[in-house]
Parts: C-alpha cells; structure tokens; sequence
C-alpha cells in the first residue's frame, strides 16, 4: 500500500513512517475512519464558481460522482482548482488556459489520489484539465457538465450563443431596438449549462468522448437531466475500476484516439478552438498534429450532425437522437476502432454496446450529409506560411473563392473606434484584416468575429471576409479566416498588411496570398521591424516569454512533451 491511496505521495518530514501517521491523524480529524481510508482515494476536481454560469451543477454532479465511488468501494476526495469561464475572464480565458492546467497537474500530483474526476464544461476548462491530467499521467476521466437548454422568444426557439450573435447583428443593423434585444437577452439562456449549440464546450465534449477520456455517452445529456447525474454517477464507478487497473492517460490518449477526434471534430462542424485545443493536449502526450494531413482528412469526412452554427438543431436535440453513439456509428469505417477507452474496453466494443439506432434527423449518413467536407480546412500561402483555418461549414460559399481590397485594423483598439465609422472606406467586396490579436500580442482572444461594419449592416449585408491572428467563439459563423500563423506581433507576413493590398482566398486551392511583391514586402519589414511583446513580471511574464504560436497549441513550451514520437493524422494509403 505503499504507493496506494493516502499512502501516495507523502509529504517529505525526512520520516516516510511518521509523515502517515500525521496524514491519518489529521484526515481522521475530518471524521474518517481507518476503514474509509483503505480504500481507492478517488479526487474530484470542483470548477464551481458563482462567475460561471456554465458549471452551475458542479454540486450535483460532486455528489452524484461521489455516489458512484462509494458504490464501487472508493474514497472520494473533492479538491478546487480555478475556474475559467468565457465570458467572465480579461482579456480572455484562453489566457488562463495553460495557469489552470497547471494548477489542475500540481495539485493531482501533490494530493494522494489514485485516480482523478476531471469536471468541467465552459470552453477552456476541459482541455486546460486534459492538459495537465496528461502530464500528471494519474489515471484521469472526464465529466462534462452538459450543455444548457434552450428557451423561446415569441414563439421562436433560442439558445446561447449563436442565437445570440445573430440578434445582436440585427440589434446593430437597426432591425430591432433596445427594448427588443432585452427582451431576447432574457429568453436566451434558459439554464445553467454549457451553450446549447455546436459551440466550443460543445465540441470539447464530443472530442473527449471521442478521445475515450470520459464514459459513453458523456457528451450530450443536458446540464440539468437526470441523464447527467447518472453520467456522473457511472463516472464515479469507473474512476475506482481504473485506479483498480491503473488505466492511466498514456494509455488512452494515443496516436489513433487522437486522429479520432480530430475525424470527429470534422464531422461535427465543430468549432475551430477545437483545433488549438486538441494540438496543445496531444503536444503534452509528444504528439504533433499535422495541420496538412488534417486538411487532407477534411476532404473524405462530411459533415454528419446538423447543429447550429453549420447547421438548425440543439445540443439537447443531439442528446434525443442518441447523441454520440449515433454519429460515431455512422462514422465507424473511419474511425481506430481499437483505440482504449476509460472503460477498460475499445470504442470499437462500445460502439458495439450502445443502444440501437432508430429513425432521427439530427446526424445524417454518410452519403446525406449536410456539407460535403469537414467544417473546418487549413490554408497556407504567403500571407500564412504557418497555416490559417476557415470553418467552411459555416461560411458564404460565395466568398470561399474571392479576392479583394484589404481594409486593416492594427488592432482591436483601432477596431472598435473605426468599424461603425460612416467614414470607414468598405464595400461588401473589401475583406477586413485585424492584426494583432494573436498569442502574444493579446493571448488570442476570440475576436476574430470581426462584426460586419455598421454602415454594411444598414445596407442589409449579413457576411464579408474577415481574417486575422486571433480566435472565433466556436457558435460563431461566417466567412472568417482564423488563427493565421506566424502572427502579426512576431513578425508575421500579417505584420505588413496595408489597407489597399490584395489578398487572394481559394478554398478549392486551400491557397491564402497576399498580392504584394517579395521585394514590396521586404522593404516594408525593413521599414517596421517587429519585437516581440514582453512584461515585466508575474504571470503575464511567464505567458508571453513561452507562449506557442496557434500551430503548437498556444501552450506554454516548457509544458509540452520533451520527445515527440508520433504525428497524426497519419497519411492514407
């Protein structure tokens, strides 16, 4: 029992034998008995925060989870780390991702536990916990906390958030007045919970299913179900069995569960976060996505699941039509069906074990698909010579083969004072360029949805091409170019970008250029030499002195692996 539950990880008196002895009399001091403490020590980690709304059920789902355990002969032990939700963290929560992964490894790690329950659900949170659980290599599962439900405004069907982006683009056009959107504001969150439409949360849940990192079935249950508290429940009962085994992370987070949910990602129009996401946990397993071969399985994976924003339904729709298991099935014969799960069984077996499929029109076939393609293609060209993504699914066709004249923003600053300017020189054939929003210049906020100009807006324009460094929100849409690496801040081929210029988009060519001479583009960098951003201290110090760029998961470089040995997706034959 040396190395088993409280046992584990001994705080260092120079004296291994006293230091139990002072752990036993001080936890007894909590009321334990010495039976309870025998058992498998099973943490949970709490994400509660009365600053997000999306962990709202943290404590029902603490003590269904914790059910679950006592029922399988384990000791759960809660824990806090911090919590990040997207709308209440500045300048963004992807700035706190890589702090709270941190903070959710030290503490696996300085705390005895033989397994760990991960619980999280607002965006950044379940990967920032997947992060540092696959560095701690602790046996680790997932609990997501389930996606919200959705509301009604006169008669209309509403859910956060791309119904919130559209309203607040009529709001900003004229088409409704004040009085209207609040009363919208009111109808559009219906519960606590994640939001209720393929956003990020979303597709963080469905990737973390597909990766096998949480039980079956996991994914779609809505926040406030009984479904959910029994998902937690049997979250509970498998964390002691994988303690049993020692079914740690390194085992199921491989090479094939990876390309896995990158198939998954592309099925289900999920957001292009998804991507970031998945680069920076595969880089702490030392695996290397490449963004080329992932364009490449773009092109023979359709997209499957018609939610919003690439297509009509609800998260708690998908939950309905089976949820998870309907889709994977479907996407079966793409799929390493003998890629591990905390189960202790393959998907391929779980597949197998999950319910029948009956008649439903949320995920399509293969061969009824509601885009041809994955939503989401990488470009490269000179204008990103490290790649950039469009999420194609949810972009005007007609603008996916387009050149025009750059309007550019150096800034989210200069953004916000010119975009409703009615002196601001924009045509809905323009494309507009923000610069500067990428990791190191303002830790890759979601700005990217750059809203359309309010003299464009009035005119009834809904889409114009937007590119920049940053990030969208993954219940966004429209023809936005994303995440273009090198970023401006560092120098990057954006940097040099002038109002006026060129640019040139081909989907079909998955070509992104900048129609701007070498020569014309070296003298410009010569003109305005780049440095990279710096801070004096404390955390923002440590952020921009190792932060990544969007092509190794904006983590921080000493996080990731020290030897990369694989790299997904692996070329077909």
């Amino acid at each position: 029992m040396k190395n088993k539950g409280f046992s584990k990880g001994l705080a260092n008196y120079g004296d291994a034998g006293f230091s139990r002895f002072l752990r036993s009399a001080f936890i007894k001091g909590g009321g334990y008995s010495s039976d309870a403490l025998s058992r498998p020590v099973i943490g949970i980690v709490n994400t509660g925060s009365a600053y997000n709304p999306c962990h709202g059920n943290m404590t029902q789902l603490i003590e269904a989870a914790k059910r679950g355990i006592f029922m399988a002969g384990g000791l759960p032990m809660e824990f806090p780390t911090i919590s990040v939700a997207e709308s209440f963290s500045q300048p963004t929560s992807m700035y706190l991702r890589n702090l709270m992964s941190m903070d959710t490894e030290e503490m696996i790690l300085a705390q005895p536990m033989d397994a760990v329950i991960l619980i999280g659900g607002c965006d950044k949170t379940v990967p920032a916990q997947i992060m540092g659980a696959a560095s701690a290599n602790v046996p680790a599962i997932e609990l997501v906390t389930g996606a919200m439900l959705t509301g009604s405004h006169q008669g209309e069907r509403v859910g956060a958030c791309t119904d919130c982006r559209r309203y607040w683009g009529k709001y900003r056009a004229g088409e409704i007045n004040d009085e209207q959107i609040d009363a919208v504001n009111d109808r559009l969150v219906a519960s606590v919970g994640t939001c209720a439409v393929m956003g990020t949360a979303s597709t963080m849940a469905c990737i973390t299913e597909a990766l096998g990192i949480s039980v079956p079935g996991s994914a779609s249950p809505p926040a406030v179900t009984s479904d959910r508290m029994r998902i937690a429940e049997l979250t509970g009962t498998c964390a002691v069995r994988m303690a049993k085994e020692n079914l740690t992370p390194d085992k199921i987070l491989t090479g094939k569960s990876f390309e896995n949910a990158l198939r998954v990602l592309l099925a289900i129009g999920g957001s292009t976060n998804g991507i970031v996401h998945l680069t920076a946990m595969a880089g702490r397993m030392g695996i290397d996505i490449d963004l080329a071969r992932l364009d490449d399985m773009g092109r023979d994976t359709p997209v499957l699941l018609d939610l919003k924003p690439s297509g009509q339904h609800y998260m708690e729709d998908f939950h309905r039509a089976g949820g998870m298991a309907t889709l994977l099935r479907e996407l079966k014969p793409l799929l390493h069906l003998d890629a591990m799960t905390v189960t202790g069984r393959t998907l391929g077996e779980e597949i197998e074990n999950a319910a029948p499929s009956f008649p439903q029109d949320v995920v399509r076939t293969i061969n009824n698909p509601i885009y041809p393609q994955g939503g989401i293609a990488v470009l490269r060209g000179n204008l990103a010579p490290g790649g950039a993504i469009i999420k194609q699914s949810a972009a005007d066709a007609r603008l996916m083969e387009h050149e025009g004249r750059a309007v550019v923003f150096e800034g989210l600053e200069d953004m916000a004072e010119r975009i409703d300017s009615e002196d601001l020189d924009v045509t809905a054939d323009d494309i507009l360029v923000l610069k500067n929003i990428g990791p190191t210049a303002a830790a890759m906020p979601e700005a990217g949805y750059i809203p359309i100009p309010k003299k464009l807006g009035k005119l009834g324009v809904k889409d114009i091409l937007r590119m920049s460094d940053g990030r969208m929100s993954g219940t966004a849409f429209g023809s936005i170019v994303l995440h273009i690496t090198p970023e401006a801040a560092i120098g990057g081929p954006l940097a040099y970008v002038q109002s006026g210029d060129r640019i040139r988009l081909s989907l079909a060519e998955r070509s992104l250029m900048l129609l701007v001479s070498d020569e014309e583009l070296a003298e410009r960098r010569l003109q305005k030499p780049m440095t990279r951003p710096t801070a004096p201290r404390g955390y923002k110090k440590l952020f921009l002195d190792t932060i990544t760029q969007a092509d190794q998961g904006v983590d921080f470089d000493f996080l990731r692996a020290e030897h990369f040995t694989d790299k997904v997706p692996k070329q077909r034959d």
